[in-house]
């Protein structure tokens, strides 16, 4: 599933990583969100092939909108949202298919490159920090709540069991900044987590994204999603846990804002 969004530059290259996976049943959603850009033409470029399913989205709404709006569409077993300026490794969809089907899983994740706008590597094979095994999916969220970080990568990183994503009502927005690691939590409380150890993804930076735009917003956003999960689920996320993670995540976030100063020439 593409959730697309001004991706014109970026899209194609995107679609076509998806597309060249060999799995069978392939079934690729893309939905343009009222995009200002080409997108909506490279994405014609595709309609032909029988795998591809073109939507469109209507302006507002954030990015719940439309990754909502590829989710509700979608009929497999198993689901990977792609943002539409990141790539799919080669063989990912097919190994992290046979590891949610082999050990019973609800989610795996795999490492990732993080690139610049020109797709030169600023970190390589990043992702996966204390989730190197299979373990419950209430201790993996609680690990990430503890770093203070999305322990688990962006969408593309992440294949997870559909219904259990429907069933928990879609990709949950309340917290727009971490609405990757916030949904991963909730599917993560019905079962284990299975790591996928390979570089199965690259993510690219950019000034564009929603997520450098709040970065002023982080820190405040991950305390109100700590505070949530340990008010609703105080057995997986202690007052310490609790506590501890909101350290971690003011700390990260600070981080956060000094590398964009410091790569903000590569992310355009």
């Amino acid at each position: 599933m593409v959730p697309a969004y001004n991706n014109g530059r970026t899209l194609r290259e995107t679609l076509r990583s998806i597309l060249d996976q060999d799995v069978p049943s392939l079934e690729l959603i893309v939905a343009d969100h009222s995009s200002t850009d080409d997108t909506a033409a490279v994405m014609a470029e595709f309609a032909d092939d029988p795998r591809v399913r073109l939507l469109t989205t209507e302006a507002g709404g954030g990015a719940g909108r439309n990754w909502n709006r590829v989710t509700e569409a979608a009929t497999g077993e198993f689901l990977k949202l792609v943002c539409g300026d990141d790539i799919l490794r080669p063989g990912v969809l097919a190994r992290q298919a046979g590891i949610l089907e082999r050990t019973g899983a609800v989610l795996t994740a795999c490492r990732r490159d993080v690139v610049d706008a020109e797709g030169r590597v600023l970190m390589a094979g990043w992702g996966l920090r204390g989730l190197g095994r299979l373990m419950p999916g209430r201790a993996a969220v609680r690990k990430a709540v503890r770093a203070g970080s999305n322990l688990f990568g962006e969408p593309a990183s992440v294949m997870m069991r559909r219904d259990l994503l429907v069933a928990e009502g879609g990709w949950f927005d309340r917290f727009p900044y971490l609405i990757d690691q916030a949904t991963y939590s909730r599917v993560l409380l019905h079962g284990d987590f299975a790591p996928d150890p390979e570089v199965g993804a690259t993510f690219r930076m950019s000034d564009t994204q929603w997520s450098v735009a709040l970065v002023a917003e982080q820190a405040g956003q991950a305390h109100g999603f700590h505070a949530w999960l340990h008010k609703t689920h105080p057995g997986v996320i202690s007052s310490f846990v609790r506590r501890y993670g909101d350290l971690r995540a003011s700390l990260m976030a600070r981080a956060r804002r000094l590398s964009y100063r410091v790569l903000q020439r590569r992310m355009r």
